[in-house]
């Protein structure tokens, strides 16, 4: 999973909400940071330091000759200051008469110049708000010349490790909230998003429950996000109009099967009625080929409808009659036939018309696609199944897993549409058991009715 473009839906909301808690996060900081260097540039913040800036640069110029003197060394910034700031003045002076002046200080300052030894730190030239930045600051201060006294102007410009210093502490704390902040939204945001598409996942498990076969499944939309609802009517939207266009289907095939059965079964009396002969044999294998077809489209209504009675039924009884049925017409391939039970009577419970209808598909495939030679066996065991089984070509490998999905076909011969086997499957499931493609006594197909025993 990419940390850029994750595929994860959670991901990508915990992802965008980062982004956008680092975006606000970011946008709040710059404004927190104007925000506080202009009340501390105003002097409302942190003891007024803006005005203190000068004091600040003669400390560190401030030194003393060989000789003891006060002198103030030209750095930087007090030569820019000197270039800058008109009138720009100080009066550096220690507890022992030692003075340093340069430039011209306010007229009041120097009248109170001698009251000026006893105060710790003052400013001048304020309102009674604090608002208005000082014209003169007086403050007491060690230096590396020693302690000494400095009065100077309050208009010296603010540099940015100034206000980084004195913005620190309120940057440090906005810092630590959006790191908790951004924590949580990463331990906390998964477990919310989770909780809240719990109902997603139930509706993906009612999307895994749709079949063919189950008509009337829809998505559960209780719970479900507002955002994602309207994706959830969709879908079962169009389930209504595939249930709708299926049963209309059905509907269609039911009704054609039905009005088929007449005119089939008048051709197939008139054709038993034509001279022996190899067209009246193929004409009546067409016949029972479309008579099944109708029986196939009958017996899936009847399944799907679940309109089955069960009974005890006897497997060596039914298999017989079957056999009886289809033996002209696998005669009239040429075909030989074969029945063997291991018992006079084999029980299980079950629909006979479903068991008879899977059994006589099993048998007319056997017909249709062994080859028109050998032998076509019947096999009854007392283990519960039936098996039938031809010599003809056989299933290939490769078509084995297939081949009891409806309208799949191994050729496209004509002979069928690929309803039989999947009608046998389903036949075997509403009784409980299966239907085997297994290895037989020769190389051709070789399918195996396993029913649960009755005891």
């Amino acid at each position: 999973m990419s940390l850029i473009k994750p595929k994860s839906l959670r991901w990508q909301l915990v992802h965008r909400l980062i982004l956008a808690q680092a975006a606000v996060a970011l946008a709040i900081s710059l404004l927190t940071y104007a925000a506080l260097t202009g009340l501390w540039y105003k002097g409302v913040l942190l003891g007024g330091n803006y005005e203190q800036t000068t004091i600040d640069a003669l400390k560190e110029a401030l030194e003393r000759t060989p000789d003891g003197r006060l002198r103030v060394a030209d750095t930087l910034q007090i030569t820019h200051w000197r270039q800058t700031i008109p009138g720009f003045w100080f009066i550096v002076r220690d507890g022992h008469g030692a003075e340093l002046r340069e430039g011209t200080p306010p007229a009041d300052i120097v009248r109170v110049m001698p009251d000026l030894d006893r105060i710790l730190e003052a400013r001048f030239g304020v309102d009674s708000s604090g608002l208005v930045i000082a014209d003169s600051v007086v403050k007491w201060v060690n230096t590396p010349a020693g302690r000494v006294q400095m009065i100077t102007s309050g208009k010296g410009t603010v540099s940015f490790w100034q206000v980084l210093t004195n913005v620190r502490p309120a940057s440090d704390l906005t810092f630590f909230l959006i790191l908790h902040m951004t924590l949580a939204t990463v331990l906390v945001t998964p477990f919310i998003v989770r909780r809240t598409l719990r109902k997603l996942d139930a509706a993906a498990e009612d999307a895994r429950k749709i079949d063919i076969d189950e008509i009337g499944v829809r998505l559960s939309a209780e719970g479900v996000p507002l955002e994602v609802l309207p994706l959830v009517k969709a879908v079962n939207e169009a389930l209504d109009r595939l249930d709708k266009g299926y049963e209309s289907h059905k509907r269609f095939l039911t009704d054609a099967a039905h009005e088929l059965r007449t005119p089939i079964a008048i051709l197939t009396t008139r054709l038993s009625g034509l001279p022996p002969g190899q067209i009246k044999n193929r004409l009546l294998e067409d016949s029972a080929r479309l008579t099944a077809l109708t029986g196939q489209l009958l017996d899936l209504q009847r399944l799907e409808q679940q309109a089955m009675s069960f009974a005890p039924v006897d497997l060596v009884t039914l298999a017989q009659r079957v056999v009886s049925d289809l033996a002209p017409l696998a005669f009239g391939a040429g075909y030989e036939l074969d029945f063997d039970t291991e018992a006079a009577q084999v029980l299980v419970s079950g629909d006979q018309m479903a068991i008879e209808r899977a059994l006589t598909n099993l048998m007319q495939n056997a017909i249709n696609y062994g080859g028109r030679q050998g032998t076509i066996a019947v096999r009854v065991s007392t283990a519960a199944w039936v098996e039938v089984s031809d010599q003809g070509p056989g299933i290939p490998a490769d078509a084995r897993d297939t081949i009891f999905e409806p309208f799949h076909r191994l050729k496209q011969d004509g002979r069928g549409v690929g309803l039989g086997l999947d009608l046998v499957q389903k036949v075997m499931r509403l009784h409980g058991g299966r239907v085997e493609l297994v290895d037989g006594p020769s190389s051709g197909a070789c399918f195996r009715l396993v029913f649960p025993r009755l005891d």
